[in-house]
C-alpha cells in the first residue's frame, strides 16, 4: 500500500501506512533486515510513535506483519536497480524518501496526487529535511492527467536519457483503464527505461494467506476511500505490458524478489502471494 487515491482531497492514509510500515520494520523485526530507511521515521515527526505503537504492540497481526513484509521487500527490490541510472522516476511516490537520500549524481522525480505532495512538504519542512536541487515535485492526478507528458512538460526531466521508472502501490487503486495510459507514456520513453510495477492477485491464485490479507485489507482501504479497482493475474500483466510495448524482465512473487537468506527468520515476516513485482523494459 502506497498511494492510492485521494478521498475528498485528503491525503493518502495507505501512503501513511506504508511509511509507518517501514520505519517499524528496524524496530519491531529481527535480523536480517529486508531494508531501512533512515529518514522515514523523522518525516512522519509527530505520527511515528503512535503509528510505530501499533506495530510494536501488535507487530504479528497478519495486516501489519504483511504490511511491513511488501513495503521492505518492493522498496529494496526497486532500489537494487537503480545502478546506472541517472534519472529516477517515482510515479505515486507517497512518502518515499530515495529523493532525499539520493546518491549524488541521481536526479529524482515525484510523481504524486497535489493533495499528498503537499502533505509530504508539510512534514518535510517539519522535520527539517533539506529538498535538495537533485529532487523535483510533479503534481498529478493519475485518473485524470498524462503522468509522463508532465514530467516533460513541467520538470527537467531529460526525455533523451533512460530512467528507472518506480510505480509502487498504486496500480490496483487505478482503472484497467488508467493503467494502460500510463504504460503507453513509459512505453515512449527513451529506450533502455526500466519499470518496476507491483500489482495484486485476483481470488483463486492467491495463497492462502494472501486471500486471508486481501479480506482484510480490501475492507480497511474500503473505510479509508481508496477501494482497489484493478486486480490482475501475472500472466495478464505481462500481455498488458508486452501490449503496450514493453518488454518484461521477470514477473516475481515476494519470496523471489530478495535474497533467500532474508527470509530465514525467528519474526513474523513471511512471503505471502497477493502482490507481486514485475520488471520490464523499453526496448531500443
Amino acid at each position: 500500500m502506497s498511494s492510492g487515491t485521494m478521498a475528498e482531497g485528503r491525503p493518502s492514509r495507505t501512503a501513511l501506512a506504508a511509511a509507518a510500515a517501514r520505519a517499524a520494520h528496524p524496530l519491531v523485526d529481527d535480523e536480517p533486515l529486508i531494508f531501512t530507511d533512515p529518514l522515514v521515521s523523522p518525516l512522519l515527526g509527530g505520527l511515528a510513535d503512535e503509528m510505530i505503537g501499533y506495530h510494536r504492540s501488535s507487530g504479528d497481526h497478519l495486516i501489519l506483519a504483511g504490511t511491513r513484509t511488501v513495503t521492505t521487500v518492493r522498496s529494496r527490490y526497486t532500489e537494487g536497480r537503480l545502478g546506472g541510472h541517472g534519472q529516477y522516476v517515482v510515479l505515486g511516490a507517497g512518502l518515499d524518501t530515495y529523493a532525499f537520500r539520493s546518491a549524488p549524481g541521481v536526479r529524482v522525480f515525484e510523481v504524486d496526487h497535489p493533495s499528498t505532495q503537499e502533505w509530504k512538504k508539510g512534514l518535510l519542512e517539519a522535520a527539517g529535511i533539506l529538498v535538495p536541487e537533485t529532487a523535483a515535485f510533479v503534481p498529478v492526478d493519475f485518473e485524470a492527467e498524462a503522468p509522463v507528458r508532465k514530467l516533460k512538460d513541467e520538470a527537467s526531466f531529460d526525455p533523451g536519457r533512460p530512467a528507472l521508472v518506480s510505480w509502487l502501490g498504486v496500480s490496483y487503486y487505478l482503472t484497467r483503464d488508467a493503467i494502460a495510459a500510463v504504460l503507453d507514456e513509459i512505453s515512449g520513453m527513451a529506450p533502455g527505461t526500466e519499470l518496476v510495477l507491483d500489482y495484486a492477485l485476483p481470488p483463486g491464485i492467491r495463497d492462502a494467506a494472501g486471500d486471508a490479507f486481501a479480506e482484510i485489507a480490501g475492507q480497511i482501504v474500503v473505510e479509508y476511500g481508496e477501494p482497489k479497482r484493478s486486480l490482475l493475474a501475472p500472466d495478464e500483466v505481462d500481455a498488458l505490458l508486452e501490449e503496450h510495448g514493453l518488454k518484461v524482465a521477470e514477473n516475481v512473487r515476494l519470496a523471489e524478489a530478495v535474497p533467500p537468506r532474508l527470509w530465514h527468520r525467528t519474526d513474523a515476516l513471511r512471503p505471502f502471494d497477493y502482490f507481486r513485482l514485475v520488471r520490464a523494459t523499453v526496448a531500443a
